[in-house]
């Protein structure tokens, strides 16, 4: 029987992560970072299971070269700290699942050996010492949380010297004892400076040299993280914006800047992005742009929050339009204007009544 790889990324500083974190906020950022490596597997491998904070990889009766297995483990890496870079620099979200989102680390486990398989409600699941194994290296003495561990049994089949140097990887040998057994290995830390991640857009802030369209305040007797949850999250959208039909959103990510949502409004197609716009301090400011309604071309809705206390804060909602030609803008200020102050007065009275009530 040939060998099988088995291949584990495993997200480290998942418990505390989770425990001293919102917790939908944090179940969010673990999703969409083990969809980035899902997404990062290069070799064709077989999704065994999702572990909580890992990923059960393999390939069966088959082993990747040396190049192409240290190249995947590159490339995991790569999207992994790319995508924590993004969370970072585009997040709006002041939580603590958002701010600790970037603490995050990566460890990665290769190990060979044969493979026995069960069938579980039909579907395949690798069995044997070898997942064992697997599993048992990610319990180890290694000071580090970031990672790759390679085991001697794999480093023999690749033929790659146990002190193999190269940019990137600097591998030295090591090994742990488990159920009275030793398994040697060879593992290297990663020094994320030296992964090629790749530029990524961020948002510039919005400016604006005049005053809004549209301004209304209200104090609303809640946290103001409560009320930023409720505004963001497209979730409690219909609960306070009347006459929504429907609402498209990407529902395991974490709202930031650039993020994309369709809302159909009496069967109109709005499609909005995150923006945002230079706040005062302790202010919190959170934008959509649609370039959808006519006669409109361009209108920008902010939500600004400030804490008046720990249970009171002030929203004050902001629109900025804007019309090219002079026909459009006589539209506006005879029809659309009104329906605008209308609908946005109902959208906050509704607001302050469901953050009140939740």
């Amino acid at each position: 029987m040939s060998k099988s790889l088995l291949f584990i990324p495993d997200i480290s500083g998942f418990t505390n992560f989770v425990q001293t974190t919102e917790v939908e906020h944090s179940q969010h950022v673990i999703a969409e970072l083990l969809e980035i490596l899902i997404a990062s597997n290069t070799q064709n491998l077989q999704l065994a299971e999702v572990e909580g904070d890992a990923l059960f990889f393999y390939k069966e009766n088959s082993i990747p070269s040396q190049e192409k297995l240290l190249a995947q483990i590159e490339t995991m890496y790569t999207a992994f700290y790319g995508h924590l870079k993004l969370l970072e620099k585009n997040r709006i979200c002041p939580c603590n699942a958002c701010a600790m989102a970037p603490q995050l680390e990566l460890k990665i486990v290769a190990h060979s050996g044969d493979l026995q398989s069960l069938n579980v409600q039909g579907k395949k699941k690798p069995f044997g010492q070898a997942v064992i194994e697997a599993h048992r290296l990610l319990k180890n003495k290694i000071e580090s949380d970031n990672y790759v561990i390679i085991s001697k049994n794999l480093a023999d089949l690749l033929m790659m010297p146990l002190n193999y140097n190269s940019k990137l990887f600097s591998f030295i040998k090591s090994s742990e004892h488990y159920d009275n057994k030793e398994i040697k290995f060879i593992y290297s830390e990663i020094d994320n400076s030296l992964l090629k991640i790749l530029p990524f857009e961020t948002p510039e802030l919005i400016e604006f040299k005049r005053e809004p369209n549209l301004s209304f305040n209200i104090n609303i007797n809640a946290n103001i993280n409560t009320v930023l949850e409720i505004i963001t999250n497209y979730k409690y959208r219909k609960y306070w914006v009347e006459h929504v039909d429907k609402f498209d959103y990407n529902e395991a990510e974490v709202t930031r800047l650039g993020s994309e949502h369709l809302c159909v409004i009496n069967g109109k197609h709005l499609n909005f992005t995150t923006v945002t716009k230079e706040g005062k301090p302790n202010e919190i400011v959170y934008g959509e742009l649609t370039e959808s309604p006519q006669p409109i071309d361009q209108l920008y809705q902010f939500f600004i929050l400030k804490p008046i206390n720990e249970t009171t804060c002030k929203v004050t909602i902001e629109l900025f339009w804007f019309a090219k030609s002079p026909i459009k803008k006589l539209i506006l200020n005879l029809l659309v204007k009104k329906q605008f102050k209308k609908n946005i007065q109902k959208a906050i009275n509704n607001l302050k009544a469901f953050a009140e009530k939740k």
